[in-house]
């Protein structure tokens, strides 16, 4: 399976899994598209500086080719993904801490 395909399976698994699985629904939620804006701006600089250093190197065969900052576009998708993910048991995970014993 190629990076391309690993992320663009990735972001609508994590989508499912927000919206139905644990129903945290983080996606609907404005603090989460505020971190998300920055956090996507550190990634873009983290992944330039690595990219372009030739710190990280990716295979032409295992992605589109499309660059943002130097880094592949999947890397948005799959940070999307990752981000999302985390952030979704984050909450989910402490609405079930709080509850009473």
């Amino acid at each position: 399976m190629t990076y391309t395909q690993l992320a663009l399976t990735a972001v609508p698994l994590v989508i499912i899994f927000d919206l139905y699985v644990t129903r945290s629904r983080v996606l609907k939620r404005k603090s989460f598209w505020n971190a998300y804006a920055i956090l996507v701006f550190f990634q873009l600089i983290t992944n330039w500086w690595l990219t372009s250093r030739e710190i990280v190197m990716y295979s032409p065969d295992a992605i589109l080719g499309v660059r943002i900052a130097s880094a592949p576009a999947e890397d948005l998708l799959f940070g999307f993904a990752l981000i999302l993910c985390v952030m979704n048991m984050w909450v989910f995970w402490g609405k079930k801490g709080i509850q009473k014993k």
